[in-house]
């Protein structure tokens, strides 16, 4: 009875491990972060860099990409997100060049192409930050489901932004492949991004 159990049992695993689509790495849960493989949305973009060229995922063919959402007067998650993204390609040694960070801006009221760009050059001069026109800029955060909201401030310019801390990370090929919550810490995204680049 107990060998008949543990068959049925090692073959359900078998199933289950044939069914999956994922690949081998995901499958034995080899990511630190969540594993959206596959997911129907965050996959796509064309956005204005803080340089004024129009970008798409396309763009950075080759390379892993990491995407976060905030805005450059955050006064704790979005440093904190940008800061752990810059160790982790630092952590990456020679094969640093082949993440590319993106910050993809929800303030676009004070969010300046010039200040965007001296924002970036703090963590990284190889990081750009995008940016949507305001009426746009709903819809963009829809199809990444990122959530923000204006959170008014003792003066008309003084207000914060509540919004979603985590980032996305993708393969080489512009695919979505991980999601990573805020506070995961720099070596568990370089981990992620190196076995994403090794595939």
């Amino acid at each position: 009875m107990k060998r008949r159990l543990l068959i049925s049992l090692g073959l359900c695993s078998v199933l289950l491990a044939a069914c999956s689509d994922k690949p081998a790495e995901s499958a034995a849960g080899g990511f630190s972060g969540i594993d959206i493989t596959g997911a129907d949305y965050a996959n796509s973009f064309s956005l204005t860099d803080h340089n004024g060229q129009l970008r798409t995922l396309a763009d950075f063919k080759g390379k892993a990409v990491v995407i976060f959402f905030g805005y450059t007067q955050c006064p704790d998650v979005c440093p904190t997100s940008m800061s752990e993204l810059a160790q982790a390609k630092q952590l990456l040694g020679k094969d640093g060049d082949k993440l590319q960070g993106l910050f993809v801006s929800i303030d676009p009221e004070r969010d300046t192409p010039e200040i965007m760009k001296a924002y970036m050059g703090s963590f990284d001069p190889g990081f750009l930050a995008l940016y949507a026109a305001p009426d746009k800029l709903p819809e963009v955060a829809k199809s990444f489901r990122i959530y923000y909201k204006k959170v008014e401030g003792k003066t008309p310019t003084s207000y914060t932004m509540d919004h979603s801390a985590g980032s996305y990370v993708y393969d080489t090929q512009g695919r979505v492949r991980l999601y990573h919550r805020y506070g995961s810490g720099a070596q568990a995204l370089a981990d992620d991004v190196k076995k994403l680049l090794a595939n």
